[in-house]
């Protein structure tokens, strides 16, 4: 039933292949590059000269040039190693002559020798982008007959090169000189407290010189940029594994610090951002080696999130760490100065930003790049958008919009209308009617539906518990409704003092002949007004542990003995207090068996879980394209408002952060995909995306001042007034299906290990 995207086509190295990469060259470092006196050999040329010989001769020297023997993402791969183990050997630079000069046939003589000579690793190259670099301080080469004049700056490792390259912007062009030439000066200079880095002055070196296009310039710069991400993800990868252990082996107070909530959430939000990093770099190289148009905005938002984010990451491993993580014969300090000094690179995050602002607030209007989800999900993908097209077209949807009921997210007709299509079956098994396609299309089916706005039909999560656990006279009955779109689907879980904790809740069912009587009260319900509830009741009051005598039961919501009392929300939608006084329902309404409740419950919210980030993630998509929309079209005292630095900096960041949330999306899609349950994983996707929510509409306040805070049908609301009605909305997905404090306890306990 898998339908793995694109980007693991056939053609090229699959990920089984990366993992065998990453082993190898793990355990080769650990023999050749140990950590003891990695640092010292860091900063010794023989050392280096040494270590690079040894890489070239396992083949890595060759990365790049061929994306389907080892392209970018085999080279993130064996960098990121190199981060772990604090070894600054030359492959991002060889990395980056593989593909502008891997396969091109007119080089002269001099650069293809070098070639062979680099993959051998008898060339230590070391290269520099000079004034193509958008750091300011880089430096700047010029070229009068064939020799090479100028100064360049923070370039690695020139003190064992036998080579340096470095881009001529003028034409352009790329300068190749031997490095230790009587007219190139190189001068160590010491960053972050470490030795590595040189300046380079050249008084008129000869030089071969090979044009190079401009557009070619950019995709090094581009692929250089997510080099130096790679390694930085190594460094800080490597202290938090280091980190995570310490909390488990210290104890302070009588246990373990990894106990403490703290440090648990510390840790939580380091591994969200090591992942968020790490799918967002996977998936930007994954598109540069199959040569995809968008690949250079993914691999934008992948630079402009991550600098920020792993230098948080690198600072928080040390306040876990105490004072052991500042101490020098410690591994951490070497690490955090490579996390700094990488994430500086080529402008740092700032550059990254301004990129993605171009693209969003430039002269042409952009949409966000659509994910990749395979062929065939991708072609169902515009089936899906052709049918609502005619369904939920503009002037219908508005028409809703502005109607009383709009606050609940569901029309009546329109889900039976979609009910007509089978896809609200879309990943069901066939036995049960549905269409037995792939978590990549439902996710396909889900963007459209959120890209659209079209309000929401279906109960997955009821309907995946029915086929998992209903008897099967249930499953005749609940699941054609279900398919055909005719019912909606509630939840009883929270009661007061069970928020969370749902493993402590009180209402009762109580078996009195061929009926349960049932008496307690839920709050907090949402869907109160569905046509059934699916409720949690305590069947087995002297259970141990106290969630085993939980059953799960459905309820039509017109069963007498309910009391609903609506409360509106903050953010124009309801909830409802329920109150369950001896509701009498038949035997057959427990949900396949009794005491299976805690099993169904954890299985429906895991569900529900897994595409919750991602519908989240959906709408901010939807919402950033109209707020950039938006900002193109004013003006502040006179200067379109698009050009304010610090409106592209904050949508520019915004950009990539929805970007990397859809790829955290994407990883939990191909876990379902492989026939698992994301837990921890969809708990990192929640956190994320709920939080993010929260930030990016607060931001919109900043940028556009008291208009953002208007309501709908207020005069001259902006958006028809979601920014500020979706800012208070967003508390609700912080805090419901588990509070974000809750989930990263979680990720701490089942991602980290750590002690509850």
């Amino acid at each position: 039933m898998t339908d793995a995207p694109e980007t693991l086509a056939t053609d090229l190295p699959g990920d089984e292949e990366r993992r065998l990469l990453r082993d190898s060259v793990r355990g080769f470092l650990g023999e050749a590059w140990p950590v003891v006196g990695a640092v010292e050999r860091g900063a010794d040329p023989a050392a280096l000269r040494r270590i690079w010989r040894e890489l070239a001769g396992q083949g890595i020297a060759a990365l790049g040039a061929d994306s389907t023997e080892g392209g970018v993402r085999e080279l993130v791969v064996v960098l990121q190693e190199l981060g772990r183990a604090a070894c600054p050997a030359p492959l991002i630079d060889a990395g980056l002559l593989n593909p502008a000069f891997g396969k091109r046939r007119d080089q002269p003589e001099a650069m293809a020798r070098l070639l062979a000579d680099v993959r051998r690793g008898d060339a230590y190259p070391c290269l520099s982008f000079g004034a193509a670099d958008p750091d300011r301080g880089a430096g700047v080469v010029s070229i009068d007959r064939g020799a090479v004049s100028g100064r360049l700056s923070f370039v690695e490792g020139a003190s064992a090169a036998t080579h340096l390259v470095a881009v001529v912007d003028d034409d352009p062009a790329l300068a190749f000189v031997e490095a230790r030439g009587q007219r190139v000066k190189v001068t160590p200079t010491r960053a972050m407290g470490m030795d590595g880095l040189c300046r380079i002055d050249l008084r008129g070196a000869p030089a071969v010189v090979v044009p190079i296009d401009r557009e070619l310039v950019d995709d090094l710069l581009w692929i250089s940029r997510l080099a130096y991400v790679a390694r930085a993800w190594g460094a800080a990868d490597r202290t938090f594994e280091l980190v995570v252990q310490y909390a488990k082996d210290r104890r302070q107070f009588g246990q373990p610090i990894g106990r403490f909530q703290a440090v648990q959430h510390k840790l939580a939000d380091n591994l969200l951002a090591l992942r968020a990093v790490q799918a967002s770099l996977d998936n930007a190289a994954a598109h540069r080696d199959r040569g995809a148009e968008q690949w250079r905005s993914f691999a934008a938002a992948t630079c402009a999130y991550a600098g920020p984010a792993l230098r948080r990451v690198s600072l928080e491993n040390h306040h876990a760490f105490g004072a052991i993580g500042y101490a020098e014969e410690h591994e951490a300090p070497r690490h955090f100065r490579r996390v700094h000094v990488d994430a500086a690179r080529h402008g740092g995050h700032r550059a990254s930003r301004e990129a993605l602002a171009e693209r969003y607030l430039g002269a042409t209007r952009l949409e966000l790049p659509e994910l990749d989800l395979g062929a065939s999900a991708n072609a169902f993908r515009q089936e899906v958008r052709s049918w609502l097209t005619g369904h939920w077209p503009a002037e219908r949807r508005e028409r809703y919009e502005a109607s009383e009921k709009a606050h609940r997210d569901f029309d009546p007709r329109f889900a039976r209308e979609l009910g007509e299509t089978g896809w609200l079956g879309l990943t069901w098994p066939a036995h049960f009617g549905g269409q037995e396609r792939s978590p990549y299309h439902w996710m396909a089916f889900l963007e459209e539906m959120h890209r659209a706005g079209a309000p929401r039909a279906g109960a997955p999560i009821q309907a995946a518990a029915w086929m998992s656990f209903g008897r099967p006279e249930q499953q005749a009955r609940y699941l054609p409704e279900l398919l055909r779109g005719e019912v909606m689907y509630g939840m009883w879980y929270s009661e007061p003092g069970s928020g969370s904790d749902l493993a402590s809740i009180r209402t009762t069912a109580v078996r009195d002949g061929d009926e349960w009587v049932i008496n307690g009260q839920k709050i907090w319900t949402t869907t109160y007004w569905g046509d059934y509830m699916w409720l949690a009741a305590r069947t087995d009051p002297a259970a141990k542990p106290p969630h085993a005598g939980i059953s799960m039961f459905v309820v039509p919501v017109d069963t007498p003995g309910i009391t609903r009392r609506p409360i509106r929300t903050m953010y124009d939608g309801e909830f409802c207090n329920t109150f369950l006084d001896d509701v009498r329902v038949p035997l057959d309404a427990v949900v396949g068996e009794p005491g299976r409740g805690w099993e169904i419950l954890v299985g429906s919210l895991g569900t529900e879980r897994a595409f919750v980030g991602a519908g989240i993630l959906m709408k901010l998509a939807r919402q950033f394209e109209e707020l950039c929309d938006y900002v193109r079209g004013i003006e502040v005292d006179g200067r379109p408002l698009r050009l304010d630095p610090l409106v592209r900096d904050a949508l520019g960041d915004y950009a990539a952060q929805i970007e990397v949330g859809r790829q955290l999306a994407l990883d939990c899609v191909a876990i379902l995909a492989r026939g698992d349950m994301p837990t921890w994983e969809a708990a990192v996707t929640k956190v994320f995306a709920g939080e993010l929510m929260e930030r990016f509409h607060e931001s919109a306040l900043d940028m556009l001042g008291m208009e953002a805070t208007l309501s709908a049908n207020a005069l001259g609301a902006p958006m028809r007034g979601r920014l500020e009605q979706q800012l208070r909305h967003s508390l609700m997905w912080v805090i419901s299906i588990g509070s974000n404090e809750i989930q990263r306890s979680l990720i701490a306990q089942r991602a980290l290990g750590l002690p509850g």
